[in-house]
């Protein structure tokens, strides 16, 4: 067995897949025998690792990101994460919602921000955003999930707000930072298990 082949099964193993599971990007990797499949494996296992983060938020945020990018192995996997550390249905469900709520947000404040056109900040969105209002999840680690959704969704706008809003309620700039690593190491591997 190759080194490669080794290294795609440790990696699968870890996320619940049977060995044999394969996508296209994996079988190319490993033909190639590529030195990336080292680094996304270790990048993976990196995602439940925070010095700022409990292990559950880390699963929740991972979760998150797994749903907005619609990545059904990736959502099994975080969902079983998160439940080990004592998330609750309604955790999981809130953390569901918000990568929903947020493909909504950016959707539309990216609209506003590229366009700039006065009049189209002064039309009320109408978008139901009643999960923010008291999130299980609490206040600051919505908005920490709000801001790594938003970055994952390239909205400035969201971005820069939910940024100014956790600086606001007291959270640490190595605790977003470590947030916003986190989505995009999940978006990384997302290009290949899925």
């Amino acid at each position: 067995m190759s080194e490669s082949t080794e290294i795609v099964q440790e990696l699968l193993e870890t996320t619940g897949l049977d060995k044999t599971y394969r996508t296209p990007a994996i079988s190319l990797l490993e033909a190639g025998e590529s030195r990336y499949l080292r680094d996304l494996k270790l990048n993976f296992t990196s995602t439940l690792i925070s010095e700022h983060l409990s292990a559950k938020e880390c699963a929740l945020l991972g979760l998150s990101t797994a749903a907005n990018n619609q990545n059904g192995p990736l959502v099994a996997y975080y969902t079983n994460i998160a439940k080990q550390n004592e998330a609750t249905d309604a955790d999981v469900a809130e953390a569901i919602g918000c990568a929903s709520l947020l493909a909504s947000n950016n959707i539309f404040y990216r609209f506003r921000h590229f366009t700039q056109k006065e009049k189209y900040t002064q039309i009320p969105a109408r978008i139901r955003m009643q999960l923010m209002m008291k999130p299980v999840t609490g206040k600051e680690f919505f908005e920490l999930m709000s801001l790594a959704i938003s970055a994952v969704n390239g909205c400035e706008m969201c971005v820069n707000a939910h940024e100014d809003s956790l600086i606001k309620l007291g959270t640490t700039e190595e605790r977003i930072f470590d947030a916003v690593r986190i989505a995009s190491l999940v978006t990384a591997t997302g290009k290949i298990i899925f």
